[in-house]
């Protein structure tokens, strides 16, 4: 098996009540080891793709056997966003920014208020499947979302934090509320992780 689910950095009912255990298990346990096993399957049709990371194949789809690519753009990418999300939310987290994230944000959209605002109200939108992204772009932040499992690394961003809004991801709390998801889920970052991958984008 090239790829494998590490396990989820906090308990399952960690994030309640913003996030419910069951969703948690759910999406951990089910969806994202559903991508990871999907992305071995379509590998072992290419074995010497195996020794690349799923983040270079999806930053490289043009190099991908075509065979694969559709299911190694859907799956990898599936595994890529996840084992971000997992990293990027904790117990007792949320609040305001810290750190150089916190500066970039005042500087680029005048609070952390109007950013979350800019950040809700552009995801809520996505039609269908996606997620939304805080890319880098020029040297400035900027929210963009994608569908499905597409990853801004396909495109030559990378991902300083994104957020679910596959139905799977709030549905059996929130329902067909995805605003309120939205809203909800800033009481669970993980700032110090968010920090860690703006200093990554910056380099």
């Amino acid at each position: 098996m090239a790829y494998e689910l590490a396990p989820l950095p906090y308990d399952y009912a960690a994030l309640e009540p913003f996030i419910d255990v069951q969703t948690m298990t759910l999406h951990h346990d089910k969806h994202h080891q559903a991508y990871i096993n999907n992305l071995n399957a379509a590998i072992e049709k290419h074995p010497e793709l195996g020794k690349h990371t799923a983040e270079d194949l999806i930053k490289n789809l043009s190099s991908v056997p075509e065979d694969i690519r559709a299911a190694v753009r859907n799956n990898g990418g599936g595994h890529v966003n996840h084992t971000m999300l997992w990293e990027i939310m904790k117990p007792n987290g949320g609040g305001d920014p810290t750190g150089a994230i916190s500066e970039q944000i005042k500087k680029d959209f005048g609070s952390f208020e109007d950013f979350k605002k800019v950040f809700n109200e552009t995801t809520a939108k996505q039609f269908g499947s996606g997620w939304g992204w805080l890319i880098l772009e020029g040297g400035k932040l900027k929210v963009v979302t994608t569908a499905n499992q597409d990853n801004p690394l396909s495109s030559g961003h990378f991902p300083i934090l994104g957020n679910d809004v596959w139905e799977h991801a709030y549905y059996l709390k929130y329902q067909n509320r995805r605003p309120d998801y939205l809203a909800a889920w800033w009481n669970v970052v993980n700032w110090d992780e968010i920090n860690k991958r703006f200093a990554e984008a910056t380099r």
